[in-house]
Order: structure tokens, then sequence, then C-alpha cells
């Protein structure tokens, strides 16, 4: 049997306490999931890490935009294509603003979430862009066999938001980066079993584990897929809405009613 790894996100930013987007019990997530790593490192043959990759400039950061008055969004604001329109809200640099727009419209249209605006986080070159040293290290060891992990960076286009490992939420035709991983599912079809975690349960584990499943080549390897659910976790809901913890739920549902199956980090292979 040929069992394969894959954790989203398991950077500083967003696993420890101190990071600039903390969700709250990953820093738990991690411990559980560094202690597996090391329970089944001679039964794992592949161990894929994703990495969320920005820039400072980016449309999910605050600089990007500006209200009437000049001033930036806060953290977790959500802005829509009628704001920008309506002057709600616009681009902190005029040029921007057309190809702005034209993002908003796609993303809505795809129906999975509205822009939101984060914390500047996973900054290239940065502590916060590296991975957890509690996981980092349980990784190393799994290495010592000889062995190497794949790392899959994600992001780095300002223009879209990049959730998933596999493509951008509004891939650019002109950035492959941003289009179909094709690589990383070819790999991941020659699994036997395929372990899922990181960070967020509601955002970019939910994407990449849906993305998956879209691109996979035959719709039965949906049943390779087993979420650990101890080793992830949501980002909360903005204030007065349920719109990330009603996405986790349909994600949960759909997935699982496709073959996806749930595990724990204590329970998977004992």
């Amino acid at each position: 049997m040929r069992l394969h790894l894959v954790v989203i996100d398991p950077q500083n930013d967003f696993c420890n306490p101190n990071g600039s987007l903390f969700v709250r019990g990953a820093d738990k997530d991690i411990d559980r999931l560094a202690v597996m790593v090391k329970r089944l490192a001679p039964k794992i043959d592949d161990i894929h890490v994703t990495l969320d990759s920005h820039r400072k400039v980016d449309i999910s950061h605050p600089m990007w935009w500006k209200d009437a008055s000049g001033k930036r969004p806060g953290p977790f604001t959500l802005i829509t294509k009628a704001d920008v329109e309506s002057g709600r809200w616009d681009t902190h640099l005029p040029s921007f603003r057309p190809r702005t727009l034209a993002y908003l419209a796609a993303l809505e249209k795809r129906g999975r979430y509205l822009h939101t605006v984060w914390p500047e986080h996973c900054l290239i070159g940065d502590e916060g862009h590296n991975v957890h040293p509690t996981l980092a290290t349980a990784i190393h060891e799994w290495e010592d066999r000889f062995a190497q992990a794949e790392f899959v960076t994600k992001g780095s286009n300002p223009w879209t938001e990049h959730f998933s490992a596999v493509q951008a939420e509004v891939p650019d035709p002109n950035d492959p980066t941003t289009q179909v991983n094709t690589g990383f599912i070819q790999t991941l079809e020659q699994a036997d079993l395929i372990l899922l975690a990181g960070q967020a349960l509601s955002h970019c584990v939910a994407n990449t584990v849906l993305d998956i499943a879209v691109n996979f080549s035959n719709p039965a390897y949906v049943q390779k897929l087993h979420l650990l659910t101890d080793a992830t976790s949501e980002v909360p809901n903005p204030p007065g809405m349920t719109i990330f913890s009603d996405f986790t739920v349909k994600f949960l549902a759909d997935m699982m009613a496709e073959g996806m199956k749930t595990t724990t980090t204590t329970s998977v292979l004992t």
C-alpha cells in the first residue's frame, strides 16, 4: 500500500499563536500531526507540503484597497464587485481597478467565497512563511530514510486569491502557476491512501481537497482521501455571519457523499 500525506499550509503565520493569521487550534493540530508522522514514518511513502506564498502587494491584503477617504480596510473585510462599483471600496491604484473588477466578478460567479481581506501573511522570505518547527522536525526525521518531502507553493500571483494548492480561485491564463497543477494530481493518483491535514479547514484545506477530487482522472479515486479531523481547524466567521462554517459543512457533506472518509491522527492505521 502506497501511503501519501498531504499537509496544507502548516506555516507559522497560521499555526503559531503569534502568527499574523493564527487559526485557533492549529498549534494543537500541528502537535498531533507531528506525533502521527513519527508513528507512521516507516509506512509513509510521500509527504506533500503546500505553502501559501504571498507578496506584500496582494489583492487579499489591506494595502490593495481604500475607501473614499483613503483608509485601508481592516482584516476580514468582505469586498464585492458591487462595493467597488458603488465607491464603497476602490483599488489603491486606479490602474488596478478594471482588472480587479473583472476578478471580483469571476470570483463571485464561481460561488465559493466573497473576496476577503486578510492580514498580511505568509510573505515570501519571512518567518511566517516557514513550516511550523514541530512539524518540520518530524518531516526531517522522516527524510532520514533518504526520502524527500515535496513542497508545493501557491499564491505568489498578486491578482488572484489562491486557497487551493491545485489552482488559483481565478486562474490567470498568462500564469501557469495559477492553473491546474497536473503533476501534483498525477502523483496523488499513484497513492492507495491519501491522508489530508492542515490549515484552514474552511479555506485552503477545503478548496485543495475539492480541486483534487474534481481533477482526478477517475472519480473513484476520491475514496483514497482520508481527512484527519483532529489535524485541521477553521477560520472563525466574520462577526454576525456564518459563511465560513457554512462552507465547511457543505464541503464535508459533499465530499463524504462522493466517498471521502474522515479519521484522526490517533486512529488511522492502528
